[in-house]
């Protein structure tokens, strides 16, 4: 079968190969998949900021047909349509896994890192972590669901922001037009979007962004808030950027929490005085568990989260990497799978 694989070559691509899988394990299920969305996680596996890992079948925003499963497998049948995502399996034994916090089990595996993932013609899933797809939610939505989506909203979560209470979402890009989405559609809180690219900010206010701000023509997007509501009650950092994460802090008002989700490489700036004064929390927020995808799903077959999505082909995968790393994507680009396959 096809699939991109981390190239030992080039570091920071992908190369189309082709692959066998193993034979499936007890426990596990086969999968036929229709689309795999691409995040920016992909490109620092790619890159091995996180470790290096040439070979590995890149992909964590999955969704597919089980085409077969292994004979102890209760749940799920051939024909079901789920989810592979980045939280691929845990231990299922240690205290995250057995209090509500499984993605921070110390043995996790995950899809398109750990274990080989999504970006491929057909991929093997531990059947009781792959989370079904509802009826009504278009597949191709879901890929983004599956980690973006999800991602946002255990964000939304754990910011403990109320209805009517301001949240600044930092990054328009891939998760943050949908952490706007579930903000404001969900959580039925008022929306400060913020990004450097004004096509993306036109988008954030197409989709429900109350106030909109770059800092770029704006000036620093923490005083802008201060300055136009007195601060936010919770902040979401989606962006890859240091400086976003630094304005964060100091554009929300005491007692806040700003979640930090986007993974650039350096530090972030703290004023200790401004954190103990302000009691601000700074948290760490992670994917989500297995019920918060089942309930992120939910609401997008509901239709009050509705992923910008694009397709493209397999072989573009590099492409992507680049238009990603230049910011020039609305939304998600989406890998189809369907001419692949040969039925």
């Amino acid at each position: 079968m096809k699939a991109a694989i981390v190239s030992s070559e080039n570091k920071g691509k992908v190369e189309i190969k082709d692959v066998t899988l193993p034979p499936l394990a007890p426990g596990q299920a086969l999968v036929d998949i229709e689309y795999c969305g691409v995040c920016h996680t992909d490109l620092h596996v790619a890159k091995g900021d996180f470790g290096e890992v040439p070979g590995r079948i890149l992909g964590h925003e999955g969704i597919g047909i089980v085409k077969e499963i292994a004979p102890d497998v209760t749940s799920l049948k051939v024909g079901d349509r789920v989810s592979i995502a980045w939280f691929f399996q845990g231990c299922g034994t240690c205290e995250y896994c057995l209090t509500g916090r499984e993605t921070f089990c110390r043995n996790v595996k995950n899809a398109g890192f750990t274990v080989d993932g999504a970006m491929a013609e057909q991929c093997i899933v531990e059947a009781d972590y792959a989370v079904k797809v509802p009826e009504g939610l278009d597949p191709a939505q879901a890929s983004s669901i599956t980690c973006a989506g999800v991602t946002c909203y255990k964000a939304i979560k754990v910011s403990d922001v109320k209805p009517g209470q301001w949240i600044a979402i930092y990054g328009c890009g891939g998760l943050g037009n949908l952490a706007i989405q579930y903000a404001k559609n969900v959580f039925n809180a008022k929306v400060i979007a913020i990004d450097i690219n004004d096509d993306k900010l036109q988008l954030a206010k197409e989709i429900g962004a109350d106030l909109v701000c770059n800092p770029l023509t704006d000036g620093d997007a923490g005083e802008w808030i201060q300055d136009k509501v007195g601060g936010a009650h919770a902040a979401v950092v989606t962006a890859v950027s240091k400086v976003a994460f630094n304005q964060a802090v100091h554009s929300v008002r005491a007692t806040a929490k700003v979640v930090a989700v986007g993974l650039p490489p350096e530090t972030m700036d703290l004023e200790i005085v401004k954190t103990v004064l302000d009691g601000i929390q700074i948290i760490g927020s992670l994917v989500g568990t297995r019920k918060d995808l089942e309930e992120a799903f939910q609401f997008g077959a509901e239709g009050k989260v509705v992923p910008i999505v694009q397709t493209r082909c397999l072989h573009e995968v590099n492409d992507v990497f680049e238009e990603m790393e230049q910011g020039k994507i609305q939304g998600r680009m989406v890998i189809d799978m369907h001419k692949y396959h040969h039925h």
